[in-house]
């Protein structure tokens, strides 16, 4: 950062400087290294040495309820819980939606980043609940987002992991875990090359190669019993793209292709379909075979996500096409009269 020489033109440097360094540390249960310090700080321009920052810490910490403690033969700092300062001014739009975001992602995401980003969403409520006088204050009470399924409690994930993962995925570096498969009771020691993260309803996957080996793969992060960033670059994976390895990947071990999808459906199915279409192209018309009932004519991709969606409808739709998904609803519905039976 270009600065002059002046007391004053110092002291502002200083002052700036200290300020980046608040803002960079944490709140416990995370934390941040001197050395990391260094390198973000001299991101922002700020070309120092490790002993300033460690002067400064020593500084600030006069002030502002940080904390030092020595993990892995390295000093780290962060915030006691609840005390970080808040440097930047939230608008109520903001707020309101950090609200939300957490009300909605509750049964969606580890404990282990909820308790990470609970921060900012208690800032965000304390934030909200200043504002009495002002109607956004009432929004967070008023308005829930409710999921349009049963949710699971989602698997559990250590903050270790977590870290561990996050880290090798954001610096592009191996990743060194011990994982035990579903179809292996014992656990395995692999090293991966990471490409992206997945959180799929409740359970998160990372999604990498194995050291040796070209195809990706998925592993759910709450089937590592361990895991470590290591000092080495991971693979590139230069032709990856996230939305197409979902779309062509997690659904079907085929390519995803359009089918059409026709069916008579019930009343209520078809009101609901009025308003949240399946695709672009559906067409709805009154059934000439059953009364009240509606013909479906929609493209859909041919994944087994919308085919239980269809199935899940139950006694409201009666598939016609395409015959494959016929024929795996009365089977299942064979099935499953047979366990009544």
């Amino acid at each position: 950062m270009a600065t002059n020489n002046t007391p004053a033109a110092a002291a502002k440097d200083t002052l700036l400087r200290q300020h980046s360094l608040l803002r960079l540390i944490p709140e416990t249960p995370r934390f941040i290294s001197t050395t990391v310090l260094q390198e973000k700080l001299s991101e922002r321009g700020f070309d120092i040495s490790l002993r300033t920052i460690q002067r400064d810490l020593v500084q600030l910490s006069a002030i502002f309820p940080i904390t030092a403690d020595k993990r892995s033969n390295r000093n780290v700092w962060y915030f006691l819980a609840g005390t970080s300062p808040n440097f930047r001014d939230m608008d109520p739009p903001s707020a309101l939606a950090l609200s939300l975001a957490e009300e909605h992602l509750h049964n969606l995401l580890p404990q282990t980043v909820l308790d990470l980003m609970g921060p900012q969403f208690r800032k965000a409520r304390q934030f909200l609940d200043s504002l009495e006088g002002n109607h956004l204050a009432h929004w967070s009470r008023r308005v829930r987002a409710l999921p349009n399924s049963k949710t699971l409690m989602p698997a559990n994930i250590t903050e270790d992991i977590w870290d561990s993962v996050s880290t090798a995925l954001l610096k592009r570096q191996q990743l060194k875990v011990q994982y035990q498969s579903r179809a292996q009771k014992q656990t395995n020691e692999r090293v991966l090359h990471p490409a992206g993260l997945v959180s799929r309803h409740t359970v998160s996957y990372l999604v990498a190669s194995v050291d040796g080996y070209q195809d990706l793969r998925q592993f759910a992060l709450h089937r590592m019993r361990s895991a470590e960033c290591l000092d080495l670059p991971a693979k590139a994976h230069e032709n990856f793209n996230m939305d197409g390895y979902i779309r062509e990947q997690l659904n079907t071990s085929e390519p995803i292709k359009p089918v059409t999808l026709r069916a008579s459906i019930a009343p209520s199915i078809a009101w609901l379909l009025g308003e949240t279409a399946l695709s672009e192209d559906q067409q709805m018309q009154a059934s000439t075979d059953k009364d009240g009932w509606y013909d479906l004519t929609a493209t859909v991709p041919n994944d087994t996500e919308t085919l239980w969606w269809v199935f899940g409808l139950g006694e409201n739709v009666i598939v016609h096409e395409p015959q494959a998904w016929r024929d795996e609803i009365i089977e299942r519905h064979q099935k499953a009269l047979a366990h009544y039976t």
